[in-house]
């Protein structure tokens, strides 16, 4: 319950809090029992490399979002073969995968919670970032960790000839910006950061639990670079961020990253780069509850220490060869509770878990002829898990029936797979090639998590000796066609993907129960295949794309859905986005996106009982219902104010969900009010129509 009520807590206040904001009331029904960057030349469709999404950074400012922030997650979104978790909500799915299943990197750091506010904001602050690339599939050997995505972001190094200050002020965000030289032509520095101050608005409330609450988050990007001279480069960069989310009714939420990467860049000869890495990665949330009876803390936590190094080898102008090795030291502290007073909870700590992540890896791009490339490639990868601990073996009832205690560091078990990897293309002529991709992917990380809705109390676990890695294998095909002298661009892609391992919640699981996590867990199969169309015209006043996708996602796990296939909670038939962007005059610039999604798969009770006075909810077939379909039409313009060489400015305006859907944040079940016989299905609308608008300036 004290759960639930810090969620409540988190939906209203960011309903009442953010101004100009006009929730919907709920609707009750009664029921029978990338690689983003600058250049916008023409793409190299010969190159082997599938899967790949691309943006134009500039194109970035003119979408219109919520509340104007601008955010590299959300126009990730808005591609093919990318699904947005609920309203609002920064979490994504990636050809039928999981919100877990997709490696997020942050200068190689791994960031495993990427969003503020529950979803509304993402960690990257756009103002901070040099690029950005989306891999769903053909994922270069380098990469691994994850079943379904690589999302590699790259922060700014700074400008080393002279200062510049950027930022912006919206209603309830700003953020500045700052970048220079330290010595001019060998180093450089960038800082950037961010806040919302919807907290402020707090202290406006009369009730006094109101103005005695707390609502923001803010982060901090920092790097520097140093060149010690033509062959050696030093790079440092660090990010923090943190949300706060505090009321004396409901409870305290606090959750953040903190990552560092200490890179130094080092060029043999003009056929040989290498770059080595010392990472550090920190998530951790800790949640707090607290009345006059009793008082609850639950703490978690995930830290990663990683020693990385890249080699890239011009062998000849036919033959490009990448390789390197990796080691990450994983400790998670699945979850520690300390209770007090009259709770039914009593204090426990589960047991941290140790393990090592290795991994050796190599490719080679290998281009014979004009018409024709391939890359080919092999990762190996090993996963031990490490004491000290207890480890379990289940019987078929899940239910423990042997432990045994493990020694610092003794290694429990260690699971080695192979992860090859094929990509090759064939030009058709000048302008248009088809391309074939397969990759095997392995995951070793887990979030356990039981809705589709971002939070930060969902549970990572590590493979254990009962959780195996998962893994997946997919295939993938491609048409792709620049038209009109590249003015147009035309992509087509099809995937099969079969997964193995897949993990989900007995009926009767329980994030928080103080059992082995494997026993509320089951285990089994999936599979996901789908066609992406993207069509993207990038020059002209008129600029844009429309995407849709056509996919199928399921699960097939003992014990679930009586053995039979069901719908993964990702999963949705139809993916439709349209965005547009028109340049009206020197000045003004317009823009509008359209998006349609097909309603996410839920299971909904289909029975009723009661237990002395307590009314029970009966489940049949697991994420057998829908929600409604999903749709949405937002509008933006952007007005320059001031452009010179010396300083510029410019208002974006924005009006997210301009008709005024009613898309379902979350539906919840009880007892009709009038009839307790009756079971009424309660919709919660976070948004109507939110205009808002932002201050950007850089000099």
């Amino acid at each position: 319950m004290q759960r639930c009520g810090a969620f409540r807590f988190l939906i209203l206040f960011t309903v009442l809090l953010l101004p100009l904001f006009h929730p919907a009331s709920a609707q009750i029904v009664v029921l029978d029992t990338v690689k983003i960057n600058a250049a916008t030349g023409k793409r190299n469709i010969g190159s082997p490399k599938m899967g790949v999404e691309q943006l134009n950074l500039s194109e970035i400012r003119n979408i219109p979002i919520l509340l104007g922030e601008r955010d590299v997650m959300k126009t990730l979104q808005l591609l093919p073969g990318v699904k947005s978790g609920n309203e609002g909500n920064g979490g994504f799915f990636v050809r039928g995968g999981g919100a877990d299943q997709n490696m997020i990197l942050l200068d190689d750091a791994p960031i495993y919670n990427a969003s503020h506010l529950m979803g509304f904001f993402s960690v990257f602050n756009s103002d901070a970032l040099k690029n950005v690339t989306l891999y769903k599939s053909g994922m270069p050997a380098q990469y691994g960790g994850a079943l379904s995505s690589v999302l590699d972001v790259k922060m700014n190094d700074g400008n080393n000839q002279r200062y510049a200050f950027s930022g912006g002020i919206g209603l309830i965000s700003a953020r500045l910006n700052a970048e220079g030289p330290i010595i001019k032509d060998r180093s450089s520095f960038l800082v950037s950061v961010r806040r919302t101050y919807a907290d402020a608005f707090l202290k406006l409330a009369s009730d006094t639990n109101l103005n005695a609450s707390r609502l923001y988050f803010y982060d901090v990007n920092a790097k520097v670079n140093y060149l010690f001279n033509a062959r050696n480069r030093l790079y440092i960069s660090l990010y923090i961020g943190k949300d706060v989310l505090a009321s004396p009714e409901y409870a305290d939420v606090n959750w953040g990253n903190a990552t560092s990467t200490l890179r130094w860049n080092h060029i043999f000869n003009t056929e040989l780069v290498s770059n080595a890495s010392l990472i550090f990665s920190n998530y951790n949330y800790r949640i707090q509850n607290s009345t006059q009876q009793s008082s609850m803390t639950l703490f978690s936590q995930i830290r990663d220490w990683n020693y990385k190094q890249d080699f890239q080898w011009y062998a000849n102008t036919k033959n490009t060869f990448n390789f390197g090795f990796n080691a990450i030291y994983h400790t998670i502290k699945p979850g520690e509770v300390e209770t007090d007073g009259n709770t039914i909870l009593k204090s426990q700590k589960l047991q941290d878990r140790y393990s090592l992540e290795n991994a050796v890896y190599g490719s080679n791009t290998w281009k014979p002829s004009n018409h024709f490339s391939l890359t080919y490639g092999l990762r190996i990868s090993a996963f031990s898990i490490l004491g000290k601990g207890d480890y379990y073996t289940l019987n078929a009832a899940n239910e423990v029936i042997e432990t045994k205690t493990y020694k610092s560091r003794e290694v429990v078990k260690t699971y080695a797979n192979l992860e090859p990897r094929l990509a090759a293309a064939l030009a058709l002529n000048a302008s248009s090639s088809v391309k074939i991709s397969y990759v095997r992917n392995v995951q070793n990380l887990h979030l356990i998590a039981n809705s589709n809705s971002s939070s930060p109390a969902d549970r990572w676990v590590a493979s254990t000796n009962i959780i195996k890695p998962e893994i997946s294998n997919q295939v993938s095909l491609g048409y792709y066609r620049d038209l009109l002298s590249q003015a147009y661009e035309l992509t087509v892609e099809s995937y099969y993907k079969k997964l193995q391992n897949q993990i989900d919640y007995s009926n009767e699981g329980d994030v928080f129960t103080n059992k082995p996590i494997e026993t509320q867990l089951h285990f089994g199969k999936g599979r996901a295949y789908g066609i992406e169309f993207l069509f993207k015209k990038k020059t002209g006043r008129l600029t844009g794309w429309l995407g849709y996708t056509l996919s199928k996602s399921e699960r097939n796990i003992a014990g679930i859905n009586n053995g039979q296939w069901y719908n993964a909670r990702q999963d949705r038939t139809h993916d439709i986005a349209v965005v547009g962007m028109y340049k009206l005059d020197k000045k003004w610039t317009v823009s509008a996106n359209w998006v349609y999604a097909t309603g996410s798969a839920v299971t909904w009770p289909n029975a009723k009982y009661k237990v002395f006075s307590q009314v029970y909810y009966y489940y049949d077939a697991r994420n057998a219902d829908r929600m409604s379909a999903y749709h949405r039409l937002d509008l933006g313009a952007t007005r320059i104010l001031q452009q010179s060489s010396k300083f510029s400015s410019e208002l974006n305006f924005s009006l997210y969900n301009a008709y005024a859907r009613q898309n379902a944040y979350q539906i919840n079940f009880r007892s009709g009010q009038n009839d307790t016989n009756t079971t009424e299905a309660v919709q919660t609308t976070l948004f109507k129509i939110v205009p808002s608008v932002t201050y950007n300036f850089r000099f």
